[in-house]
């Protein structure tokens, strides 16, 4: 049980503190036996984001939030709260463990249930999620450790049953069946654990969109693709999700056709499987960053956001980075960012395929420079800044034809300097090593 007023359980941060700490590790081994400079660039990038992420997760545990966002059976921050018959509030599987033991009071006030009826919190709930997002920080995933003690055996029944359905030759009932996993995989994440559990779930679940067109039911596709969106979230999930043989290729797929929530969908489930380095593999191989692009570049609102996020995480992947360059990241992009379009999204992937020649290439030829030192001198965010400063550093590195056009700049703006006293630490970097290279090329003044 979590201490009085810890955000989330010792045992969940604590495991995401040693696994940080292990990341940061590796990437401190790497810089030391690395001797490639552009690859050192990248690792102690990634060591930075570690290491901010370390600092965020050791905050986490200090916080403190409200009495009454607290289970009173866990004492924890209620995810999912219900009412219960006598009007008290509880997190939805501790009350549901309880009743499923036999017992027919309400643990606080000891009166006896009139019925057994678990009715959402939804105040409560939008409470705790307004007051996270107040902090700037994410309502935290349902404890893991306890998912196995509080899966109901109608629950099971329920999932047993519902997997038989969506395979079921009637079209009606796979179509109820998925709609209603759909939902049962949103709020609770008893069944996103029995999926986990069930080796053949999943081929089921994914069964109907093998062996019809999806066009043909968009609905189904729909409620298929976010039911496997939503079994991702889970982390004991993803290694799962992607090793099964159809997931890929039909979220491949739903990238293509569907609704646009579809394709959303399918988007933002390859973002969150693509969290482990063995599936940003097998998503990269299975070609998942073409259509992601195209879908970036129809410029639909709903699906940008999360069709960068997927393409960013895949590229973290030295391999990637050339699948995405070949299948015209580049292009896309800076258009975006040259119509002023998710630019701080955007310019955090270029930065990361800064590191590959021919996408340098490509950014040069396509008026990087320029737009890069614009962005600098508009835009308030540190982070935008640095990325831009991070890849101007690359192309003046690259082709020293684009120096004069920086060297220029920085005469009439001196847009560089400034950012020498007012960046991030890595923008600085960057800023004096592309004015130390305009001085080495500067051209002598010679006088009579």
């Amino acid at each position: 049980m979590a201490k009085t007023g810890v955000l989330d359980s010792d045992a969940v941060v604590m495991m995401k503190v040693t696994e940080l700490k292990k990341e940061l590790e590796r990437l401190v081994k790497a810089i030391v036996i690395d001797e490639e400079d552009f690859c050192k660039e990248e690792v102690f990038d990634r060591g930075i984001e570690t290491m901010l992420a370390l600092k965020d997760w050791k905050f986490k545990k200090s916080l403190k939030f409200p009495q009454h966002f607290r289970c009173p059976i866990s004492n924890e921050l209620m995810r999912d709260p219900v009412i219960l018959a006598t009007g008290q509030t509880y997190e939805r599987q501790f009350i549901q463990a309880w009743l499923d033991a036999g017992f027919r009071t309400c643990p606080q006030t000891q009166q006896v249930l009139s019925h057994t009826n678990l009715i959402p919190n939804n105040l409560v709930q939008d409470m705790i999620s307004q007051w996270c997002k107040d902090r700037g920080i994410e309502l935290p995933k349902p404890v893991q450790s306890t998912h196995d003690q509080c899966i109901t055996k109608g629950e099971k029944e329920c999932f047993d049953s519902l997997i038989k359905k969506v395979v079921s030759p009637s079209l009606p009932e796979q179509k109820l069946a998925a709609k209603e996993l759909r939902s049962l995989t949103k709020r609770m994440p008893s069944f996103r654990t029995l999926f986990g559990e069930n080796r053949d779930a999943i081929p089921k679940l994914l069964r109907p969109l093998s062996m019809c067109r999806a066009d043909f039911h968009p609905d189904l596709q729909e409620d298929l693709i976010t039911t496997v969106l939503n079994l991702s979230i889970l982390d004991e999930n993803k290694k799962l999700v992607a090793e099964t043989s159809e997931a890929i290729p039909l979220l491949i797929e739903s990238l293509r056709t569907g609704t646009i929530e579809t394709r959303t969908n399918a988007a933002a489930a390859l973002f969150t499987l693509s969290a482990l380095d063995s599936n940003k593999s097998i998503i990269g191989l299975a070609g998942a960053l073409k259509p992601l692009i195209d879908l970036l570049e129809e410029g639909h609102q709903l699906a940008m956001k999360d069709a960068a996020s997927a393409i960013f995480n895949l590229c973290i992947l030295h391999e990637n980075k050339a699948r995405a360059v070949r299948d015209g990241a580049v292009k896309v992009i800076m258009q975006k960012i040259k119509d002023r379009v998710h630019v701080d999204e955007l310019l955090a992937i270029l930065a990361i395929l800064s590191g590959h020649q021919k996408a340098v290439e490509e950014m040069s030829e396509l008026g990087a420079v320029s737009c890069l030192l614009s962005i600098i001198r508009e835009n308030t965010c540190g982070r935008s800044k640095e990325n831009s400063i991070a890849i101007l550093y690359s192309i003046s590195y690259n082709d020293r034809s684009k120096l004069r056009e920086i060297r220029e700049e920085e005469n009439v703006n001196g847009t560089i300097s400034q950012l020498t006293q007012n960046g991030t630490s890595r923008a600085r970097r960057k800023a004096n090593g592309i004015l130390e290279r305009l001085n080495r090329t500067a051209v002598p003044t010679h006088t009579a």
